[in-house]
C-alpha cells in the first residue's frame, strides 16, 4: 500500500529526531581521523594540533595516516567508511580539488561521496633552495633556466599536487623550463635539496619552514598573492609576475550521508577551537592561515577548485591513470 503524506512526514520527522539524538550522545568513543599523507608533513602538523585543541572540547582522535597514491588512499578510506560520525578525513587541495581532473579513475567523488565539515588552515606554497646553491634570488633562477633550459631540477610530494601545478604555471609565467623530480612525500625530497642533489623544492610553508628557520634551506619565494606573515622577508612572486597566486587549503570532511546535527555541532566545536589565540599562533608558526567556515562556504570552495585547477591540470597536460 503507497504511504501517505502524513505517513512520509512522521517518517521524516522520526529520521530528523535520531539524527539530533545521535549528535547529542556523539561523540561516544574516540573518533578516526585519516591523514592522507605520511607523518611529519604539514598536513599532519596541522591535524594533530587540531586534534589536540579540541581535545579540550571533550574529543578524542586517533590519526591515522594512510599516505600513497597522491592522498586518494586516505581520502578514499574515509568516503567509505560509515556514515556515524567516528571518521573523518583532513582533506586538501591535491585530493579534493585537483585529484579529480588529474586522475582519470579516482575511487570518490569529492562532491557526492564526502561531507564538507570546515575548512580549517590555508598556507601559500614556497620555493626553497639549498642553503650553499648560488641561488638567492628568484631572478637569479629564471636567469639560470633561461640561460641553460632544464638543467634546474624541482622537487616536489608528487606529480598533480599543488605544488608541480603552482611550478607549471611559475614556468609558464616566467617563460622557463625546470625539470620535475616527483617524490613520495616530503623526507626524501628535503634530504636531496639540503645535500644539493636537487636545486630546488616547492612545497607549503607548514612543511619547510623549520628547514628555512634552521638555515638549512633558503626560501626565495612564496606563491601567494602578497608576503606571508611569517616569511615578510621572502618576496611573493606577484611581485614580479602579476596575478600569480597558488595556495593549499586544508579542511576536514567526512563519509556523505552524516546526520545533519552532527555535522553542524563539530563544524561549531571546531570552528570555536580555530579561533584559540593559541592555536592560531602554533598554526601560524607552521606558515598556516587559520581559516574556519562554514559547511556550505567550504563545499562551495571545494567545487569552484575544482574548476579551477582542472583547468590548469589540462592546460599543463598532468595525467594519472
Amino acid at each position: 500500500m503507497p504511504f501517505s503524506r502524513r505517513s512520509l512526514i512522521v517518517l521524516a520527522a522520526g529520521a530528523t529526531l535520531a539524527g539530533s539524538l545521535q549528535a547529542q550522545a556523539w561523540p561516544a568513543k574516540p573518533i578516526r581521523l585519516v591523514v592522507p599523507f605520511p607523518a611529519g608533513g604539514g598536513t599532519d602538523l596541522i591535524t594533530r594540533e587540531v586534534a589536540n585543541k579540541l581535545a579540550g572540547a571533550g574529543y578524542t582522535f586517533v590519526i591515522d595516516n594512510k599516505p600513497g597514491s597522491g592522498g586518494n588512499i586516505g581520502v578514499d578510506a574515509a568516503a567509505k567508511a560509515p556514515a556515524d560520525g567516528y571518521t573523518f578525513v583532513m582533506g586538501q587541495t591535491s585530493n579534493l580539488a585537483i585529484n579529480p581532473t588529474l586522475y582519470s579513475k579516482l575511487p570518490y567523488d569529492p562532491t557526492r561521496d564526502l561531507v564538507p565539515v570546515s575548512l580549517v588552515a590555508s598556507a601559500p606554497l614556497v620555493i626553497v633552495t639549498g642553503a650553499d646553491t648560488p641561488y638567492k634570488t628568484l631572478a637569479d633562477v629564471v636567469n639560470a633556466a633561461k640561460a641553460r633550459p632544464g638543467s634546474i631540477n624541482y622537487a616536489t610530494s608528487g606529480n598533480g599536487t599543488v605544488a608541480h601545478l603552482a611550478a607549471e604555471s611559475f614556468q609558464k609565467a616566467a617563460s622557463v623550463k625546470l625539470t620535475h623530480i616527483p617524490y613520495k612525500g616530503a623526507s626524501q625530497g628535503v634530504t636531496d635539496v639540503i645535500s644539493g642533489q636537487v636545486q630546488l623544492y616547492v612545497s607549503s610553508i607548514p612543511t619547510l619552514i623549520g628547514f628555512i628557520k634552521s638555515g638549512k634551506m633558503r626560501a626565495i619565494a612564496v606563491t601567494s598573492e602578497r608576503r606571508a606573515d611569517d616569511l615578510p622577508q621572502v618576496p611573493a612572486i606577484a611581485e614580479t609576475y602579476k596575478g600569480f597566486e597558488a595556495v593549499t587549503w586544508f579542511g576536514i570532511v567526512g563519509p556523505a550521508n552524516l546526520p545533519r546535527e552532527l555535522v553542524a555541532r563539530f563544524n561549531a566545536d571546531l570552528n570555536k577551537a580555530l579561533k584559540d589565540p593559541q592555536l592560531q599562533k602554533r598554526l601560524g608558526d607552521q606558515g598556516a592561515d587559520v581559516a574556519g567556515s562554514t559547511p556550505e562556504q567550504f563545499g562551495k570552495l571545494i567545487r569552484d577548485d575544482i574548476a579551477r585547477w582542472g583547468r590548469i591540470v589540462k592546460e599543463s597536460g598532468a595525467r594519472i591513470d
